[in-house]
């Protein structure tokens, strides 16, 4: 479970078991989860967050799109 990015006290990171699936960015932190998929950039689920936290959330992750769909594609390298 790679850590690509800290921000605003959330953590965005890979998971292995999932890369099958398209790519994304899970989210922790604030009391909350959250996946996102990079391409385009789309919630996919989130708990535990509030309006105010998803909206920092789906920023960071516009503004590191192209470092986090790296990330993926270097760890799903690995794993497979």
């Amino acid at each position: 479970m790679p850590t690509v990015l800290r921000k605003y006290g959330f953590r965005f990171h890979l998971y292995g078991f999932d890369m099958g699936e398209p790519r994304h960015i899970h989210v922790a932190g604030h009391g909350g989860t959250a996946k996102i998929w990079l391409e385009p950039v789309k919630l996919v689920e989130a708990k535990g967050f509030n309006a105010t936290d998803m909206r920092r959330i789906m920023d960071v992750v516009e503004e590191h799109q192209r470092q986090f769909v790296e990330a993926w594609d270097e760890f799903a390298k690995s794993v497979s």
